[in-house]
């Protein structure tokens, strides 16, 4: 059942404060993916789990301000939400089994990097961002 939109509204937020652009329709998706086909990608499946607020969120955006190499773009779907944008964001990484929060880069339009809920869940913030920012300086231009 989907949340209220003004339950969800500080997760989306705390995104879209530091740059990522929400994707509604699976038209986004595509018109985004499109611009992916180069450089860094990074994609949050966002979503209303204690895991996404107390280690994703906040770990993304930690990774982004220790990182010094940066992704292109910054997007983001919400699990339950945007429930067409999200189906038409799996379907560029149809091979891995749903999974909210979730993070996903892509370079140059190939996934590269991929975390699942499972690597998300039961960590800190700050070791999730230090992953992440690893990814970010591997994959990174």
């Amino acid at each position: 059942m989907p949340y209220s939109p003004l339950l969800i509204k500080p997760f989306r937020e705390e995104l879209t404060s530091v740059g990522f652009v929400e994707l509604y329709t699976a038209d986004d998706v595509d018109r985004a993916m499109k611009d992916a086909a180069t450089g860094m990608t990074l994609v949050v499946i966002n979503s209303v789990m204690g895991c996404a607020a107390a280690t994703a969120r906040p770990g993304v955006r930690l990774a982004l301000e220790g990182s010094a190499k940066r992704p292109d773009r910054l997007l983001t779907v919400f699990d339950e939400q945007d429930i067409e944008a999200t189906a038409q964001l799996r379907s560029y990484f149809a091979d891995i089994p749903p999974s909210h929060p979730s993070i996903a880069l892509f370079k140059d339009g190939e996934l590269v990097y991929f975390i699942p809920r499972h690597r998300i869940e039961n960590r800190d913030a700050q070791s999730f961002a230090a992953d992440l920012e690893a990814a970010f300086n591997e994959f990174g231009q």
